[in-house]
């Protein structure tokens, strides 16, 4: 998956932006406006950060290589993707839709009604 089918499919999801909060080529993107995505988009490999369940980030980092704790972001919480090694496109969506899951399952009840009714 390259960096605009990446980006095309996090904003097909319910209530997600866009944005560059912290320099001209790191890539957020959120849904009601909190991360689940970030990418930089000066890096020599394509890798992303997204958020994971704790237990289920240590299964996935023990089980591949492309996937490790997240760079410059909790080891707890959050996982970096390298989107240019050996998972598949399809293994690649489910992380995306992990990480959004993540996001939206924390969100106060009041911001999960207002997604619901995009």
């Amino acid at each position: 998956m390259d960096i605009e089918a990446f980006r095309e499919y996090c904003l097909s999801k319910k209530g997600t932006s866009e944005d560059f909060p912290f320099d001209e080529v790191t890539l957020c993107l959120r849904v009601m406006g909190k991360i689940f995505a970030i990418t930089g988009l000066d890096a020599e490999r394509f890798t992303v950060n997204l958020k994971c369940d704790p237990e289920y980030a240590v299964e996935l980092r023990e089980q591949y290589e492309d996937i490790v704790p997240g760079w410059h972001m909790s080891k707890t919480h959050w996982n970096t993707v390298d989107f240019e090694g050996s998972l598949d496109a399809k293994m690649l969506r489910q992380l995306i839709d992990h990480s959004y899951d993540q996001v939206v399952k924390k969100m106060k009840k009041s911001e999960k009604e207002a997604l619901n009714n995009l």
